[in-house]
């Protein structure tokens, strides 16, 4: 009896920690989608919300819209709306993934209601506060639709989706990793874990900067026009160079942090193998920077920047969870009542 409840337990275990992951993979991948609109200036490819002139499935070409299409939908647009089959299709499949995304977190959700009965009710009210977030992201994806991409709820929702990447972290750490963290001595791990929270904190500011640099280059693009591509940098103004200039304070530091966990006990440990992941990524963020600031900011890569971006900071989440293994991923026998 006993052993037939520890397979269904370690299935169920199992299941969570799929979904978990794969609901991570889901949100990065809306992520990119997210910005691959912002870099083609797709955002009003589809004027209204949740269809898409008017219609769950968006045009192809002109002709299948009405003729009057532009006083229709060009009044919140200052009548400017063109309809251009390649940026409404970006920002729909964006929708898509976004509802996909959500569907992911409620499957998740669903996944985690075993813990209810466990010790562990926590795991499902994280689950429960993602799914809700998720609403809320979409709510906040309307408003940026409403509002005409306007700087502040662009903001938000990125740290919105910020937010929901640490959550959807934490409910994977905790499956895949709860019984494991770094064997370091407990100075060791108290000066490792007081650096990452700098470190995430310095990284979460560099986000927010980027993202004033985005919409200062908003204001660019609005007056050059995307055909001036290579004169969109030498436009930027100082908020360029301050994001600019912290970049080497963001990668000294995480080089710094990075070098404490590869030289503790554990080194084939999985903390020290993400903090290497967040190295490359690290050099791989400020590759695609250098890419936009002296090549004409490509189309390419400003997604690729911003998905960097957010993978470090994810990770590094990561790796401090489990250099605190046993306070924030205590394992408590998922299904033990009591």
């Amino acid at each position: 009896m006993t052993s037939s409840k520890s397979r269904i337990d370690s299935k169920a275990n199992r299941l969570f920690r799929r979904l978990a992951l794969n609901t991570v993979i889901t949100l990065y991948f809306l992520i990119i989608a997210g910005g691959v609109v912002r870099s083609t200036g797709a955002g009003m490819g589809c004027p209204d919300w949740p269809r898409c002139f008017g219609s769950w499935v968006p045009p192809t070409e002109a002709s299948q819209l009405p003729s009057n299409y532009k006083e229709l939908y060009g009044a919140k647009l200052k009548g400017e709306v063109e309809f251009n089959p390649v940026k409404t299709w970006i920002e729909y499949v964006n929708r898509l993934l976004g509802a996909f995304t959500g569907i992911m977190i409620f499957l998740t959700l669903l996944a985690s209601t075993p813990f209810l009965k466990s010790r562990n009710k926590h795991i499902f009210f994280f689950s429960l506060a993602a799914f809700i977030l998720v609403g809320v992201q979409g709510w906040l994806g309307a408003k940026v639709v409403s509002f005409e991409l306007l700087p502040v709820v662009v903001t938000l929702h990125m740290l919105l989706a910020i937010v929901i990447v640490f959550m959807l972290l934490y409910l994977y750490t905790w499956a895949e990793y709860a019984e494991s963290s770094l064997k370091l001595n407990s100075d060791s791990k108290k000066t490792i874990s007081r650096i990452g929270l700098v470190v995430m904190t310095l990284s979460l500011l560099q986000i927010l900067l980027g993202t004033q640099v985005r919409e200062v280059m908003d204001e660019v693009i609005a007056k050059l026009g995307y055909g001036a591509r290579s004169e969109w940098i030498d436009s930027l103004g100082i908020k360029f160079y301050i994001h600019r200039s912290f970049s080497i304070v963001v990668f000294a530091l995480n080089i710094w942090w990075i070098a404490k966990i590869v030289k503790s006990e554990a080194r084939e440990s999985v903390t020290v193998k993400v903090a290497k992941a967040c190295l490359w990524i690290l050099i791989a963020e400020i590759a695609t920077g250098i890419i936009m600031a002296y090549m004409g900011v490509p189309p390419f890569a400003q997604p690729l920047h911003l998905t960097f971006a957010i993978l470090l900071i994810g990770l590094q989440f990561v790796v401090w969870l489990v250099v605190n293994g046993t306070k924030y991923l205590k394992y408590k026998e998922s299904f033990q009542i009591g």
